[in-house]
Formats: structure tokens, sequence, C-alpha cells
């Protein structure tokens, strides 16, 4: 496609590079910021910067923060007995929407996938350790996706811990198998979370 100008050109090729957006839709994103006051696209620009340049990961569990220290983290009404595991932040968000959870989260990075080249290394796998050493968490829940990769995750993760003492559960499969946590409504997950189940070795 021709365009009038390289900085439109610019604009599209780079609002394409996201995720689900082909070039027709960024040039219909592009055209409609145009129409818009200066202010709401240099806002959009400067939230963007910010984006990249001020967000932090939470040195304690891994999610998103503005501090070092994440808010569920630094809240001390929540649980420090029990860490949910999670793959992602966006399963963390799923299950906060819920209001059911007043634990803590580990947020993984990922899942265990050798298909993806994905590997426990890669992961926030010794974080676990590092938070099993202070002697506070009681329970580990598994909040991962209803998949070959997340129950090889879980089971990783089991096998590598415990013997620590901790007991093991996941969430009750009111979560299809093959569903990812994030798609999961609201009243399904928040049950899962609280009927959640022992986590036992499978044979």
């Amino acid at each position: 496609m021709d365009y009038p100008s390289k900085v439109l050109a610019k604009a599209v090729e780079e609002i394409s590079g996201l995720p689900g957006i082909g070039k027709k839709s960024a040039l219909r994103l592009a055209l409609h910021l145009l129409k818009q006051p200066d202010s709401q696209a240099i806002s959009l620009g400067d939230s963007l910067k910010k984006l990249v340049i001020d967000i932090k990961y939470c040195r304690n569990c891994h999610n998103f923060s503005d501090a070092e220290i994440c808010e569920i983290c630094a809240d001390e009404r929540r649980s420090d007995d029990v860490l949910c595991i999670v793959e992602d932040v966006r399963d963390v968000m799923a299950i906060e929407n819920t209001g059911k959870y007043r634990g803590k989260y580990l947020v993984l990075g990922g899942k265990i996938s050798p298909m993806e080249g994905v590997g426990p290394s890669q992961l926030n796998i010794s974080s676990i350790g590092k938070k099993l050493e202070n002697a506070t968490v009681k329970e580990l829940i598994f909040a991962l996706s209803a998949t070959m990769e997340g129950d090889t995750t879980a089971y990783y993760i089991y096998k590598k811990f415990k013997n620590s003492g901790v007991s093991f559960s996941t969430i009750a499969r009111g979560i299809s198998v093959g569903d990812e946590l994030e798609y999961a409504d609201e009243i399904s997950l928040g049950r899962s979370i609280q009927n959640r189940l022992p986590y036992t070795e499978k044979d």
C-alpha cells in the first residue's frame, strides 16, 4: 500500500506490529488519532513511553508493579500462608477480579513447553524455593491452565518441592480442559479457587 506520508507509513508499520492488528486496522487507528485533538495522541504516546520505562516487576512475586514491591505483596491483610502459582500477570488479574482469594502470588512467567523451547530454568521456579525457605508458606495452589503444558509445569514444581513440608492443591476443574485462565468467567474461576483440590502425584 502506498502512503501519502512517510510519517504515516511508519506509524502504521509500528501499530501493525501489535498482536491481532493488521495493516488495515493499523491505518484506521492512525487516521483516527489524526482526527483527535493533539493532546489525546500525545497523552497516548506518553503513556506508552511510561509503560516501557517506568513499569517494574515485583521482586517478591514478579507481578507488574509501580514500585519494587507490588500492592498485593505489600498488603499486610493478605495471608502469607498460601501461595498461588500462576503462569502470567493476566492470571493474577483474573483471580483478583473474583474477590475470592486473599493470599499471595508467584508469577512463573510462562509454562514448561519443550515444543516452544521453554524449560524450567527460563521460568521463576527458583523464586518458589526462596519463599519456602521463609517457612511462612503452608500451601501452594496450582492455578495453571488446564493444558498438557500447565500439567507438566505443576508436576515439575510438585516433584521439586514435595519434601519441603508444604501442602499442594490445584484449582477445581470448573475450568474446561484446554482453557486459559484469563478467559474463564469470574464466577467459575472464583469457585475453582474456593473449591480447590489436593494436588496428588499422578501415576
